[in-house]
């Protein structure tokens, strides 16, 4: 099967993309948005609308694959790619990579990925494009072996082996941090993980003796306990963009401290704090986290760290994983690029029995976040970041739904290929 036409389709996001420096610098809330001037190149305010490219595989039979271009919601920080603009990129993807995917054989997913290291102009294309086209080559390959995207996933990586697991990933939904009624539902739906949120203002979110953060939590386990069913015990995750160094000034033993209040008023709940530090280079980042991680340790804290900023590769994962910098890491997919490095990343992970969840971004669309449902399948992360938007019931729905769907494909078609009982053996 050979691919017939290739066609790309400027969209929008499900969120927006902000600019977190510009945040962190000091920029005065105004309801959602900021008052202020942006700092990071890209940005014509400090919030603004998040843009796609859809990537449109024609195949030769007139089936259609499909991916999406999109990056993460703070583009351009932390050692990121510029923030994701489709017109900064539009006219070298159909001057450069289209021309190379028209007539290409799709019977190979892993094969066909390095047309996406660079064109003619020899750089890199953005992450978000890399994103896009190899999540429309993965569709394409299973479209051409009329298999499931993980069925793809587990033959090409030689997982044919392994089992899928007995459950669905678990899935951390993300929910706006002072929406309630979001919280009760997703309490009542059993979220395995919840609630994500946004904690990015010292003052407003956290307080500058954490006073603020700690209410919060206690009345999150409060909830739970009140209408949860009595058999729920689900995980609470929040991610607090750098604020508890900001409150704390950085002072590690003064964080893990905080980090044993928390541990307590979320009692009987376990905890996971991600990017409690957001350092301004990588190696202050791993610095801080290996020592943040053997302190906690030390005083006998359960809490676990969760790595998010600065680890944007595979490599960078390496990095953080070997120093003992942090408890768990984040898949980033959009981050990582191409969605064979987030494939690699996890199994990484799996083989060297390193704590990992498969992250994502709240920009992301319903297809993306399709992809990433297979690729939790195949690579058993720990769990799976909700997705697409904020919504904590569509992506509960959307994601524990395709998984069981494919689940339930897999186990029919693996029945049907059983050869019938013989005598002979």
């Amino acid at each position: 099967m050979i691919i017939r036409n290739v066609l790309i389709v400027p969209g929008i996001s499900t969120f927006v993309h902000y600019d977190m420096a510009a945040q962190r610098a000091g920029a005065v809330p105004d309801g959602f948005l900021y008052r202020g001037q942006p700092v990071t190149p890209g940005f014509t305010k400090i919030v603004q609308p998040a843009e796609i490219l859809s990537v449109v595989l024609v195949l030769e039979d007139g089936s259609i694959a499909h991916g999406d271009c999109v990056d993460v919601t703070a583009g351009g920080f932390a050692g990121r790619d510029r923030v994701f603009l489709p017109r900064e990129h539009l006219e070298r993807v159909e001057r450069e990579l289209c021309p190379l995917l028209i007539g290409r054989s799709v019977a190979e997913f892993r094969s066909n990925l390095n047309i996406l290291d660079g064109g003619s102009e020899g750089a890199p294309f953005h992450t978000a494009i890399r994103y896009g086209f190899s999540q429309a080559l993965l569709h394409a390959t299973s479209i051409a072996h009329r298999e499931q995207l993980v069925e793809t996933i587990t033959r090409e990586y030689e997982l044919e082996g392994a089992e899928l697991p007995a459950a669905i990933v678990p899935i951390k939904v993300t929910v706006p941090r002072e929406n309630y009624d979001l919280h009760d539902r997703m309490i009542l739906k059993k979220a395995d993980l919840l609630p994500h949120a946004e904690f990015n203002d010292v003052d407003r979110h956290v307080g500058r003796d954490g006073s603020i953060f700690l209410n919060y939590v206690r009345r999150l386990s409060q909830r739970v306990q009140e209408i949860g069913a009595a058999d729920y015990k689900p995980t609470f995750h929040f991610d607090v963009y750098g604020t508890f160094a900001d409150a704390f000034d950085y002072r590690l033993d003064e964080i893990a401290a905080f980090l044993g209040k928390i541990e307590q008023v979320a009692a009987p709940y376990p905890v996971l704090i991600e990017a409690p530090i957001i350092a301004r280079t990588q190696e202050e980042q791993i610095d801080l986290y290996a020592k943040l991680t053997g302190i906690q340790r030390e005083m006998g804290i359960g809490v676990r760290i969760v790595v998010d900023d600065w680890c944007n590769t595979l490599d960078d994962i390496e990095r953080f994983m070997s120093r003992g910098a942090g408890d768990i890491v984040q898949i980033k997919m959009p981050d990582l690029g191409g969605i064979e490095n987030s494939i690699e990343a996890a199994l990484y992970c799996r083989r060297n029995q390193f704590s990992c969840y498969l992250g994502g971004s709240n920009n992301e669309t319903m297809h993306s976040a399709r992809i990433s449902a297979h690729i939790a399948l195949a690579c058993s992360p720990e769990f799976l970041s909700g997705r697409p938007g904020m919504g904590g019931d569509e992506s509960l729905a959307f994601l524990g739904n395709e998984m069981r769907v494919a689940m339930a494909v897999v186990a029919s078609s693996r029945k049907e290929r059983k050869p019938a009982f013989s005598n002979d053996h």
